[in-house]
């Protein structure tokens, strides 16, 4: 499990029950006192080169920012939550382009004020509300550290309405699955092919342990989906992603098969990510493909329109044959 380096905190958090408790489990690591988890001079004077030892500091704060953006996938809204960035090292991710400012873990001690406003907002609409709690953090990782996620889940149960959905690309699930969740929390585990894995996706959980993953949350009773993403339209991605659905429909259990619903979501790309890999991770492979890629704004790149549509027929003739009455909530 992640034992960090050094700890940054805000002196605030020592008025969080959160709080006492992560500098109690920390005692013995290095602390180093911060005024603002967002701004923190000594990352922001780092080379690129030392991306993944930046990785291994957990900053500790107070979450300033609530605002939630409407969604209009598998949630009504994404909603800032008890974390930020993450221990792993996924070479695409978009919190990679600002490095020094937030791909490391931040945790915010003040969850009862966060989880307060998405009880009252699902229990003030007219219609079942969902909230996407993890679109820039991996939860279940992050519960490993604090145990949020079973705090969360235990705490939102009891309300009237509302449901709770995150991603995770992490096997760690078993304190999930006795808890009395009410059918409240949708799972979404994302899977790539092992090459991916292996290769881009530092430090995450193996493909095998995702699928077992899978399997046990259904068994618990969970609703379950399984996030396709990002797509890389690497050299063999047809045979690469070919193999990944085969060993889905071969490896889940019956029940899962019956119930997962799936996404599917093209790789997006920038100059700065290309920086940043290209002196951080000097040995990897390259993802970018100039070739198959185009610009979608300043210094981003996403896949060309006639790339992405091949992807798009491939994905649904393969997920068709495979799992015939399965749902795909979108392909984008």
């Amino acid at each position: 499990m992640f034992k960090p380096t050094a700890i940054y905190f805000e002196k605030e958090i020592e008025n969080y029950e959160l709080g006492k408790m992560l500098l109690e489990k920390y005692q013995e690591v290095p602390k180093v006192e911060i005024e603002n988890h967002n701004n923190i001079e000594e990352m922001r004077k780092k080379e690129n080169s030392e991306f993944l030892k930046m990785k291994r500091n957990l900053i500790i704060g107070v979450r300033k920012t609530h605002q939630f953006v409407e969604n209009h996938k598998v949630s009504d809204y994404l909603v800032p939550y008890t974390s930020s960035g993450c221990t792993a090292s996924c070479m695409y991710c978009y919190l990679v382009c600002n490095y020094n400012k937030c791909a490391y873990m931040r945790l915010f001690v003040n969850r009862e004020k966060m989880l307060e406003k998405i009880i009252k907002t699902a229990n003030q609409s007219e219609k079942e509300l969902t909230f996407e709690i993890g679109s820039n953090s991996d939860l279940i990782l992050e519960n490993t550290i604090t145990n949020n996620l079973v705090w969360t889940i235990e705490n939102f149960k009891s309300v009237s309405k509302g449901k709770l959905t995150f991603p995770t690309k992490f096997s760690y699930v078993d304190d999930l699955l006795t808890l009395d969740h009410k059918r409240k929390v949708i799972i979404r585990m994302s899977v790539n092919p092992e090459y991916i894995i292996n290769h881009v996706e530092f430090g995450t959980s193996r493909l095998k342990e995702r699928i077992e993953a899978i399997n046990k949350l259904v068994e618990a009773d969970y609703e379950v989906g399984i996030l396709i993403a990002p797509v890389i339209f690497l050299e063999n991605w047809r045979e690469k992603y070919h193999e990944l659905i085969l060993y889905l429909q071969e490896n889940l259990s019956e029940k899962a098969k019956k119930q997962v619903f799936f996404e599917v979501i093209f790789m997006t790309y920038s100059y700065v990510h290309n920086a940043i890999n290209s002196e951080a991770f000097a040995n990897a492979i390259q993802i970018f493909d100039k070739t198959k890629m185009t610009g979608r704004g300043r210094g981003k790149y996403m896949y060309k329109s006639e790339i992405r549509k091949e992807g798009e027929v491939f994905f649904r003739e393969e997920l068709s044959h495979y799992f015939e009455k399965n749902r795909i909530w979108y392909i984008v």
